[in-house]
């Protein structure tokens, strides 16, 4: 491969996204920072003067994505295809200088807490130097970041993320994000409603609110003071927040992804069936329903909560969409334990449910248990409770057919209802009715289901379609 022309004046950025929605926000907020320094985004990764790779660790799979796509990178530079590869992210995050070592022609690495650094990082990874740069905070990320405005975002032009919180305050068995993330700490409201203000001004319709567990924003706030006699201030929590987000003008959704089973609140379902944004779906992982098995994975204070949440949350907010992600494979999961978590998948009928088989973290107290099944009957426990939920979907799913919902338009002949998620559930394909054309993106319509096909629908526009 011959070596390109890079021109010096404008270096341009070739972006690898791995990982969650949130991981992605991370991307987003470096991103804006490199375009204000006076880089440019690169059409094509592989044609970039820098490969920004942000990577994701969170499970075995993640970490060999990240690793594969460092090295592509670096054969990349090796051929004289770009100039510098710098690796941002949890893998990064996690793994420091063994990473380092690892890939030693990587030229920088960027943790958790150096987004805002990243224009003066990539700078320096573009001058020739012996030793790669390192800028992972030896201590557990403790920052949070508001991103540069007008915002940027990865995702359609109609919807975006809303990241409200960093870290974690929960400390599952199983998991090593917050050894990775840090601490929970939630972001200003007012940075985050203006910056659902600017979001919403460039035609988005729909604001998925994410974080770790969004249920303890505000958790980390300080308690105001007060006058003595006089009534105690509340500290800002997660319904004051989407309080203040329901002020906003405008028609658009506001979706919140991710709820721990126990922190659901009273007042927080009142926020969804009273807010004029709401939608009804509730994303509340169980992991798992034996309650032997859900202590051992350290939520055990969410045992009746996990066990309730169905039935709690279909009795308070009618016509909720619930979906849910469980884990096989656990520590001293058994057969009995295991059957009892396939028949409450089967019982509880969520519209929505994701399955993995459990991966043995290194740091995390679960690497450390006895009685581990093997990955190849994690898997097909796995495979069970996918079967099942397939089942469970197809029933629910004949009853959509020949009713009409409203849905968001969020690409040519695509939309989702409010039941479907961006990027983890099904979408709506619109079909042409008569001589009506197909709806404008980002326009909010009323579809009539016609037809099921896998885990997506068929419909046809009844009406609507304007932006």
């Amino acid at each position: 491969m011959k070596k390109r022309a890079f021109r010096a004046a404008v270096p341009t950025i070739g972006l690898v996204s791995l990982g969650c929605a949130k991981n992605a926000v991370d991307l987003q907020v470096m991103t804006g920072h490199l375009l204000k320094s006076g880089f440019a985004l690169a059409p094509d990764a592989d044609a970039a003067d820098v490969i920004l790779v942000n990577t994701c660790a969170f499970i075995q799979a993640a970490r060999e994505e990240a690793a594969a796509e460092i090295l592509r990178a670096c054969a990349l530079k090796a051929s004289g295809a770009c100039r510098a590869v710098v690796v941002s992210g949890c893998f990064a995050q996690r793994y420091g200088e063994r990473a380092v070592e690892a890939f030693p022609d990587v030229d920088a690495w960027v943790g958790i807490d150096s987004l805002d650094r990243i224009s003066a990082i990539v700078k320096g990874a573009l001058k020739e130097r012996e030793q790669p740069a390192v800028h992972i905070a030896s201590a557990a990320p403790c920052r949070v970041f508001n991103p540069p405005l007008p915002a940027l975002r990865f995702t359609s032009s109609t919807f975006a993320y809303l990241k409200i919180a960093e870290g974690c305050a929960h400390r599952c068995a199983y998991c090593a994000i917050p050894g990775i993330r840090g601490a929970y700490r939630s972001r200003p409201p007012a940075a985050i409603v203006q910056e659902a203000k600017e979001l919403l001004a460039t035609g988005v319709k729909e604001l998925n609110v994410i974080a770790q567990d969004p249920m303890l924003y505000g958790v980390d706030f300080p308690v105001p003071e007060t006058k003595p006699g006089a009534r105690p201030k509340p500290r800002t929590d997660l319904v004051a927040l989407l309080t203040a987000l329901d002020r906003l003008p405008g028609d658009f959704w506001i979706r919140v992804l991710y709820s721990y089973p126990s922190e659901i609140t009273d007042a927080y379902l009142g926020w969804l069936n009273t807010s004029p944004h709401a939608v009804k779906y509730v994303d509340v992982p169980l992991q798992h329903t034996d309650p032997a098995i859900l202590k051992a994975m350290a939520r055990g204070s969410a045992v009746k909560a996990t066990l309730e949440a169905a039935s709690r949350l279909r009795a308070a907010v009618p016509g909720v969409t619930l979906r849910t992600t469980v884990m096989t494979g656990f520590p001293g999961e058994t057969e009995e334990s295991f059957q009892r978590l396939l028949s409450d998948v089967k019982t509880m009928k969520f519209d929505h449910l994701g399955a993995f088989a459990f991966s043995p973290e290194e740091g995390t107290p679960a690497a450390a248990l006895p009685n581990c099944p093997p990955l190849k009957e994690a898997q097909r426990r796995e495979r069970k409770v996918m079967s099942a939920q397939k089942r469970v979907w197809a029933a629910k799913a004949k009853t959509f057919v020949g009713n009409t919902y409203r849905a968001l338009v969020v690409g040519e002949g695509v939309a989702r209802l409010e039941s479907q998620a961006p990027d983890v559930d099904g979408v709506v394909y619109l079909k042409k009715d008569g001589r009506r054309a197909l709806p404008a993106v980002g326009s909010f319509v009323d579809v009539r289901v016609r037809a099921v096909c896998g885990f997506d629908f068929e419909a046809t526009v009844v009406s609507g379609g304007a932006v």
